[in-house]
């Protein structure tokens, strides 16, 4: 089973190991890029990240933290936009679903993104839903 529950999403995090969601492509086809969520423990909190990177990947290289910023003049994104934290990781969820429009269900575990990533790929990147027919999430309009 990919996606997590909540308790083993809950669990995962308390034991200091992130959570991510595939949140499908951006830019244009000119320039494609694809995004994800992130929710890490930190020292005292849970820390929520949206990843903005270039799709340049394939088959073979998945590997979505060696991709390149979407936005080369953005600092942040080498290491993910950083979106807020929360005291509890069901906050920290919560504010990642309301930035980013991620979807409850559909959380993994650290690295399993670029499995989502190699289903998005094999499909043949659809811009409109994801491989197994879920609307892609719309982030908020300032992000």
């Amino acid at each position: 089973m990919r996606y997590l529950v909540e308790s083993f999403i809950v669990g995962a995090l308390r034991r200091g190991r992130s959570v991510e969601q595939f949140l499908g492509p951006i830019g244009s086809p000119d320039r494609p890029g694809v995004r994800y969520a992130e929710v890490r423990a930190a020292r005292t909190s849970f820390e929520v990240y949206v990843h903005t990177v270039e799709d340049v990947g394939h088959e073979t290289f998945l590997d979505l933290d060696e991709f390149p910023p979407f936005d080369q003049d953005a600092e942040d994104e080498e290491f993910g936009r950083f979106l807020g934290s929360a005291e509890e990781p069901q906050g920290a969820l919560v504010l990642a679903e309301e930035c980013t429009g991620a979807v409850r269900g559909r959380w993994v575990n650290q690295g399993v993104v670029q499995d989502e990533y190699l289903d998005f790929v094999r499909a043949g990147r659809p811009s409109d839903m994801s491989p197994d027919g879920h609307a892609w999430p719309a982030p908020r309009a300032d992000l």
